[in-house]
């Protein structure tokens, strides 16, 4: 399928729907390095910030929910080791910030709410079989999900972006569907995944500086022989899944529900993993322009080197050090 076909195929869903691609993407993560410029111009100064435990404290929010408005950019974060990476912390500023707002935590933990299906049909003011038409159509958007006892993805949607749908969009509330959503329920579509991996990857690549962690995030959700497809350098691979994000942090609790996460990190469709393909190809043209992958000098035991770029290529890991693909 052309790429332009793709493009024209994805502009007339969301223009029917609702939702476009750059829609389904929040607002960029205000993610700060632990050292900044500091206002009297002198760089290196630290950033004042508090452990994520104390921030919760302090702005009266669960773990889960810090992390959301993270995500969400609702909160900037300093990362404690590279830009944005694990053991992130919250500047002081950002809890002062926060808790001078008017309304202070109310306000806070109302942009932070997430509804289910059924609270999101009441929020909208339509039946829960229509509010299923409209996420199965994109045009509202899961932020989170979560497996029931019985193995089934039970979607959650941003109470904000619900009401900001009734209020653009009053028409996909009352009366016949438009034809394009009535077209991709016939053909029983469901962008609520696809819809998801976007704002993940979105949200992983608007938090890094790296321009290879950018196209890291958009080949974690191609499925392995796609991937050696666009990217055949083992070399490039390894460095790809070094810097993979972890679009999902809990653990699945069993290998059935492995499975069910597996799946929805996976692209599906000709449409979709032809369009992260091409996420990733632009992405890695900026990556190998502004950071080029150095290479061990070729030579006796070269190709095994202990270079970080080709430790984890396939070609040099042996059956009893290989370990399987993190979800």
């Amino acid at each position: 399928m052309s790429v332009a076909r793709v493009r024209a195929s994805a502009l007339e869903a969301a223009g029917v729907a609702g939702v476009r691609e750059a829609e389904a993407a929040p607002r960029p993560l205000p993610c700060v390095p632990p050292a900044q410029d500091a206002p009297g111009g002198v760089r290196g100064a630290p950033v004042e910030a508090v452990p994520a435990g104390e921030a919760c404290r302090a702005l009266g929010l669960k773990p889960r929910e810090l992390e959301l408005a993270v995500e969400l950019g609702e909160i900037g974060a300093v990362a404690a080791g590279p830009p944005c990476g694990r053991g992130r912390r919250v500047p002081a500023a950002e809890l002062a910030r926060l808790r001078a707002e008017e309304g202070f935590p109310a306000t806070l933990r109302e942009r932070l709410r997430l509804v289910g299906a059924r609270e999101g049909a009441e929020l909208l003011g339509v039946s829960r079989a229509r509010f299923a038409r409209l996420a199965r159509t994109g045009c509202v958007g899961p932020v989170r999900f979560s497996l029931n006892r019985y193995r089934a993805v039970v979607w959650f949607y941003l109470a904000t972006e619900l009401r900001d749908v009734a209020g653009h969009r009053p028409d996909l509330l009352r009366g016949p569907l438009p034809e394009g959503v009535r077209r991709m329920l016939a053909r029983g579509e469901d962008w609520r995944p696809r819809h998801w991996r976007n704002r993940r990857i979105a949200q992983a690549v608007r938090r890094t500086d790296d321009p290879w962690a950018a196209a890291a995030a958009h080949a974690a959700v191609l499925a392995p022989d796609v991937l050696a497809e666009a990217v055949p350098d083992p070399a490039e691979r390894a460095r790809l899944e070094e810097l993979r994000p972890a679009l999902v942090t809990a653990r699945p609790d069993s290998p059935a529900a492995g499975r069910v996460v597996r799946a929805l990190l996976t692209a599906d469709g000709e449409e979709e993993v032809l369009w992260h393909r091409l996420g990733l190809a632009a992405a890695l043209g900026t990556a190998r322009a502004a950071r080029p992958l150095s290479r061990p000098e070729e030579g006796p035991g070269a190709r095994c080197g202990r270079h970080p770029a080709v430790r984890n290529s396939p070609s040099c890991i042996t059956e009893a050090t290989s370990r399987p693909r993190r979800s």
